[in-house]
Parts: structure tokens; sequence; C-alpha cells
């Protein structure tokens, strides 16, 4: 195969937080497959003639399932286009770019990664909450919120991560932060842990909430906070309440 694919992250949602090697690719690539999660405005950076192709998922709104995304990003190599998959924070954390990589491999063809910025570090630092501290937390722990979306069960053991995990660091969780609440409070975490919701981080809409581990459905739900969201449980959550807005 002549073409080549780029699995590039967008960052958190701030322009300025993308990377320079990111900008260039997106900017030289013949076609552009962008997530719902990459900044819309990004696509303004694509070359005149780009083909763009919306890749996103909104909320089990699916413009088009992993497997024909994976076969479409082949597709596209074999026509000896050069692809960027644009993905929102980084490619590989949560973002299912391993996978994409995999079958681009196995199809036998050339796959470079762009790391991004990780909503997971930096969403919570933009809103004053650094995941670890000397003071307060010497470990942090990434968690998804929801599995795969062919898969009903949650396997993450919830009580198992009450103890011994540090800052717990929760993507994509909103809608199952009830489940969440329960489950860690059943595990013996106290139900008066600080913790804070963070609703559009790093942009203009950016809303933080600090709050504790029973209220955050709660939370959630009066507040009217919208995905996409991270969800901090710990000390370190206070801390908002000290540095503010950092953006």
């Amino acid at each position: 195969m002549k073409g080549k694919v780029y699995l590039v992250g967008a960052g958190p949602g701030d322009l300025g937080l993308m990377t320079i090697k990111g900008m260039d690719l997106l900017r030289s690539a013949d076609v552009v497959m962008y997530d719902a999660l990459a900044n819309p405005e990004l696509l303004k950076e694509c070359k005149e003639g780009a083909e763009l192709i919306d890749a996103g998922k909104r909320g089990g709104d699916h413009h088009l399932r992993q497997w024909e995304t994976n076969a479409l990003l082949v597709k596209k190599a074999e026509e000896g286009k050069i692809v960027v998959r644009l993905k929102g924070g980084d490619p590989f954390l949560f973002g299912r770019g391993a996978e994409e990589a995999e079958e681009l491999r196995k199809a036998g063809a050339e796959v470079h990664v762009v790391p991004g910025v990780s909503s997971s570090i930096s969403v919570p630092e933009l809103a004053g909450i650094p995941v670890t501290h000397r003071d307060y937390a010497s470990l942090v722990t990434f968690i998804t919120g929801h599995e795969k979306d062919d898969r009903k069960e949650d396997r993450i053991d919830w009580k198992a991560l009450v103890g011994g995990h540090g800052t717990l660091v929760i993507l994509m969780g909103l809608g199952n932060a009830g489940n969440i609440s329960r489950e860690l409070i059943e595990g013996g975490m106290s139900p008066d842990m600080p913790a804070a919701v963070i609703s559009k981080g790093s942009t203009p809409q950016q809303r933080v909430e600090t709050t504790t581990v029973s209220r955050l459905e709660e939370t959630i739900r009066e507040k009217a906070l919208e995905a996409p969201g991270i969800m901090v449980i710990g000390e370190v959550s206070k801390l908002h309440d000290v540095l503010g807005d950092l953006r």
C-alpha cells in the first residue's frame, strides 16, 4: 500500500492544545476521519478538497460502527491516500486507536500514531485539580465510565477500587454516576469523599462542580452537567476551591 494512516490525538477540546505535528498532518491529509470529541473547528484547517468523514459516536448514535471505521481506514490506505484519524484526547487512552492500528497492521497498511494531550490529566488540572499532589495523592487511576457497546455488564470492580488506588479519574461516566457512587460506597469509601465533575473541560463552555462521592449523580442532574464530562474522586478535588480555573 502507498497510503498512510495517522492516528492523531486532537487534545481535550482547546484548539491550542493540539500538537504541532498533529496540526501539520491535519493540514496535509487527503482524508480526515474525525470523532465527536474532536473540536469541529479543527476541520477548518483541512486542505481544500480533503474528504471529511464523520465517524463520531454521540450517546449511542454511531455514524459508523467500529468495524465500518476499521474497514474504511484500510480502504483509504489501499487507495494510496494520506489519512488522518482524528480522535479526541489521546488516540490510545480509552480511544480504541489501538484496535484500529491492529486492523491496519493486519491489512499491511502503514500506520503511525501522534499522541495527544489526554483529557484525563489536562481537564482536571485546567479546573484547578491536580490528579496527584504531594500532600494528598501519590497515585492516580484512570477508568472508563462505560464499557464496550457490545457488552451489557460492567466489568469494572468498583468496590475493589476503594483504598490503595489514589485519585480516581473517570472518563465518559456521567450517565453511570449513580451506579459508580453506590458501588464505591458499598466497597467502603466514605460517602463524604470529595469529588468533582467537569463538563466540557478546556473549552469556553467548561463547568466545574465540587461535590462528594455520594452526591455525584444528584450534582450532575441538578446542575444539568453535560457530556463530555470527567469525574474526579479523591482529596485533590478540594483544590479546585483553592486554585480555581487555571485555563
